[in-house]
């Protein structure tokens, strides 16, 4: 039986390999798309314009003023004299915050009293208002810090205590990378899994497949394991790339992660081939692996936090095999989990993967009766 598998294996492996168009599709891709979401997919910011109404006249507000106005980060669009003149300037997208200080800014400091200053932030993205929040708060922490150790007041009175878990410099690449591993491999071995049995249709050959000793269970076996030879080589290689090259740190254990990728493969080889035991030709197997891909992708939280979503659409992310990927990779990577605080990631992964594999067989033999 074995020897079967194996050798139709090694037959799905050479068609795959000779084919210029999946060689393609396998390495080309997966290259390309890791390169441009790596650095075009980031949450940090530059030249961020905001405007600043300034009610004080005292030294303490100057100063703080300049270190945003020296800072690469963030661009200045403009000083308000009046109140009125915010609504627009945040309506219009004009800036993305503006800073406002009382008139008593300076006063309050020099008195050890708290002193209030106020950000309005433009909170129609959410990723970037979180990201500039970020980056105002540790320009203030700076400011009270410097201003406790040259007036010798306590630093506790206006003091933020901005600490940030798990990336101290709030690199969003450290982010972003981790779920490239995932959705890269998603699309892969989707895509190879999809066309597998529909390219056997198409080519005319899936009727010689029939007639070969082979069960409908070996031939299901035969199909499956080419997906997870390649997932698993593309998953490496990301992984590789994420380490030596980005310099994203693996904190967690290599076997907690390989866990994870091999019950994420399982799934997504499941789907795959549920996709392409009802195509009947790879144009049909490509377009429903792309009207797979586009939903996993958005519901499973790679850019958008699912807490951010309508409940109606949480618990549907609860049947996207990425989304538990995610928090897989990201967990092993950034937060160093081990295989016991993953558990509750790997059985969804698992059981979809097991009920896809079952249709998958069901619908393959259907087919071949």
């Amino acid at each position: 039986m074995w020897r079967r598998i194996v050798a139709l294996t090694k037959k799905e492996l050479l068609a795959l390999l000779k084919d210029k168009r999946s060689r393609f599709v396998v390495i080309v891709p997966p290259l390309v798309q890791l390169l441009v979401f790596s650095y075009a997919a980031t949450y940090d910011l530059n030249r961020v314009p905001y405007a600043v109404f300034n009610q004080d006249q005292g030294f303490a507000s100057r100063e703080i003023l300049a270190r945003f106005e020296g800072s690469p980060i963030f661009r200045l669009a403009g000083a308000l004299g009046h109140e009125e003149q915010i609504p627009p300037l945040v309506n219009g997208k004009r800036v993305l915050m503006v800073l406002r200080l009382g008139p008593h800014f300076t006063r309050d400091l020099l008195l050890g009293r708290p002193a209030p200053l106020q950000l309005i932030v433009d909170g129609r993205n959410s990723n970037t208002a979180a990201v500039l929040v970020g980056y105002v708060r540790s320009i203030v922490t700076d400011f009270n810090e410097s201003w406790a150790k040259a007036h010798g007041s306590p630093a506790s009175l206006a003091r933020l205590d901005l600490r940030a878990w798990f990336n101290p410099n709030l690199e969003s690449r450290w982010f972003i990378v981790p779920g490239i591993v995932g959705l890269l491999t998603l699309v892969v071995t989707l895509i190879v899994t999809s066309l597998s049995v529909a390219r056997e249709r198409e080519a005319g050959t899936f009727d010689q497949l029939l007639v070969t000793p082979l069960r409908p269970l070996e031939i299901l076996l035969g199909k499956v394991l080419p997906g997870f030879i390649i997932g698993t080589a593309e998953g490496s290689f990301i992984i590789l790339m994420a380490v030596a090259w980005f310099h994203v740190p693996l904190r967690g254990s290599l076997p907690a992660l390989y866990a994870g990728l091999f019950l994420f493969l399982l799934s997504a080889i499941g789907v795959g081939l549920m996709i392409s035991s009802i195509a009947v030709t790879q144009q049909q197997g490509l377009l429903g692996a792309f009207l797979f891909l586009v939903p996993a992708i958005i519901l499973s939280g790679f850019a958008t936090p699912i807490a951010n979503m309508p409940p109606l659409i949480q618990h549907l992310t609860l049947l996207d095999p990425l989304r538990y990927f995610l928090l897989v990779i990201r967990g092993v990577f950034l937060e160093g989990d081990s295989i016991g605080l993953l558990w509750p990631q790997y059985w969804p992964m698992a059981a979809i993967g097991l009920v896809s594999l079952a249709a998958a067989g069901w619908l393959f033999r259907h087919r071949l009766y």
